[in-house]
């Protein structure tokens, strides 16, 4: 069951939408990229893996930075998690807006947006049970999407009219092919996060030091291994030119091999897009919830709906926060930018991983990964920072500063309250 919930969490929007994006970067050879960035999630994971089975109570990448450097770096590493989950559903709100959209209407895509955010908003609000409920329709709606496309791909080459030639062009008349790589790496990310979420669950298993490296791992390979074959697909199936065009590359397959309505496969993707929007969107806002709680954010985002007791402050602040993002970066920017947060999240995490060896107190027999993988798990992230652009960078720069400075001051309360004379 938790193989299952993480593979759900990792499949789905993001590739529906970055294909084309990728393959701007990387040429006709999208499925290298999506393997590179597998292998650099796989590294970060490990990590995951040794500390939530070495603390299986006490998940989080917030809780782990706080236990190796203290509550400044646990507060901004919570902070960024936070934060590239605004962005996510800001890049899944423009995402919504592209061509799958259009194959039943064409609206602004602004006007898409504040209406795709402002119904999530309200099924978030409603509560939780009924987004989980919807979530797990969605999931075996969308893996259907992706199987979908990996079969039609290879109809299509298998009656003579695609072009297997294009897997091996690597590189772009600006990139050669190991920047291209690197660069199309930094969008494939994209479509491997989500596997971070899963500590919160892991205690909830009979026996986490056991099961759970073996789900994480095995459900980042699976995924790795449909997103490589979706990636194979639909560049031997269709152009790369006509994939970059496209905010709906898939739908390019489905129309290159016919048969299939491209208003069914549309109506998938939107699924998959919304499905993953509000996922994140649920995160976000307990997430702010739950720091607010603690006092690291306003009281006010702490109010919640007298009836549902759902955080109704927390789901507006995220929601219209996500909704400034949709309005002010293309989908490409939008999903760079979460990669950059969640590249500072993990480098906390993997250096955590290298300080807690000290502590004996967690748990005795958990999984253990050797010393390099954290190293490199560390030293991917930074590889990954290096190959972000600079308008990607500015954003990322704001947002870090606003998480250091909120840090600094939630650090200075708490010393002040610890300082106070008590009666």
């Amino acid at each position: 069951m938790l193989y299952f919930f993480i593979l759900g969490d990792v499949l789905g929007a993001g590739v529906y939408v970055l294909v084309g994006q990728v393959a701007a970067d990387t040429g006709g050879a999208v499925w290298a990229p999506l393997l590179v960035a597998l292998c650099l999630a796989l590294l970060t994971a490990a990590s995951y893996a040794e500390l939530v089975t070495k603390y299986p109570r006490a998940g989080g990448a917030s809780h782990y930075a706080t236990l190796a450097f203290g509550p400044f770096a646990g507060f901004l590493a919570g902070f960024c998690m936070l934060a590239a989950g605004i962005v996510s559903v800001a890049a899944l709100a423009r995402g919504f807006g592209g061509d799958y959209l259009t194959e039943f209407i064409t609206l602004p895509v602004v006007l898409v947006a504040i209406v795709f955010l402002a119904a999530l908003a309200l099924l978030n609000a409603r509560g939780i049970s009924e987004s989980t409920r919807a979530n797990v329709i969605a999931t075996v709606i969308e893996v259907g999407g992706l199987l979908l496309v990996i079969g039609l791909g290879a109809w299509i080459v298998l009656r003579g009219e695609g072009d297997p030639g294009r897997l091996t062009d690597l590189g772009t008349a600006e990139k050669g092919p190991a920047t291209a790589v690197l660069s199309g790496a930094v969008l494939a990310y994209y479509s491997f996060v989500g596997f971070e979420t899963s500590v919160n669950v892991a205690e909830e298993t009979r026996n986490p030091r056991r099961a759970y490296p073996r789900a994480l791992f095995g459900a980042l390979i699976t995924a790795g291994a449909v997103y490589a074959l979706v990636g194979t697909a639909a560049s031997a199936a269709v152009p790369t030119d006509t994939l970059v065009e496209s905010s709906g590359p898939l739908l390019e397959v489905v129309r290159a091999a016919g048969g299939v309505p491209t208003e069914l496969f549309s109506a998938i993707a939107l699924v998959a897009v919304a499905n993953g929007a509000l996922l994140t969107g649920i995160m976000s806002s307990r997430l702010a919830y739950g720091m607010a709680r603690d006092g690291l954010l306003p009281q006010f985002l702490t109010k919640v709906l007298p009836g549902r007791r759902t955080p109704w402050a927390a789901i507006i602040a995220t929601t219209v926060l996500s909704l400034l993002l949709a309005l002010t970066g293309d989908v490409a920017t939008l999903a760079s930018t979460l990669v950059l947060l969640l590249v500072v999240v993990f480098f906390i995490v993997n250096t955590s991983v290298l300080v807690l060896r000290r502590d004996a107190t967690g748990e005795r027999e958990h999984f253990r990964a050797p010393v390099a993988i954290p190293v490199l798990g560390a030293a991917s992230c930074v590889l990954l920072a290096t190959q972000i652009e600079r308008e990607v960078w500015l954003r990322g720069l704001i947002v870090l500063a606003v998480g250091a400075v909120l840090g600094a001051v939630a650090a200075l309360r708490k010393r002040r309250v610890r300082k106070a004379p008590t009666d």
